[in-house]
């Protein structure tokens, strides 16, 4: 299977404690946090090439260009959607969105960079 624009994945998650800008730092608000509104476009961005990287091969983060715009409460359930929009060589860019059924919570790009696996952990294990 090739890595085409048009590709999709989506993400459904009800929002915990857990979640919080108050429990992961990134505020003192007791609604769903920032970091983890981008960890779910990631999410959603690895379930859209689920299946089409070749074998040896995955997908790294390069690149996140995302506007968080609406609260979420502990409890709401949210849907994050994200279409393949572009490949360039290993570059592979995505369009993202997270919904609530009041509307758009987040929108923006995710960029992702196909990998040769081995190589790329034997680099990491380079910086220890």
């Amino acid at each position: 299977m090739a890595l085409e624009p048009g590709l999709a994945g989506t993400i459904t998650f009800t929002v915990g404690a857990e979640d919080t800008a108050e429990s992961l730092g990134s505020g003192d608000v007791p609604v769903l946090a920032t970091p983890r509104v981008v960890l779910l476009a990631e999410q959603a961005t690895v379930a859209a090439v689920a299946g089409h990287v070749p074998d040896g091969m995955t997908t790294v983060g390069y690149r996140v260009q995302l506007d968080h715009l609406a609260p979420v409460p502990v409890g709401d359930t949210i849907t994050t959607d994200a279409t393949l929009e572009t490949v360039e060589g290993r570059r592979l860019t995505f369009r993202v969105s997270v919904k609530h059924d009041a509307g758009l919570v987040a929108a923006g790009r995710v960029t992702r960079v196909v990998v040769e696996r081995t190589r790329f952990l034997e680099k990491a294990a380079g910086y220890l």
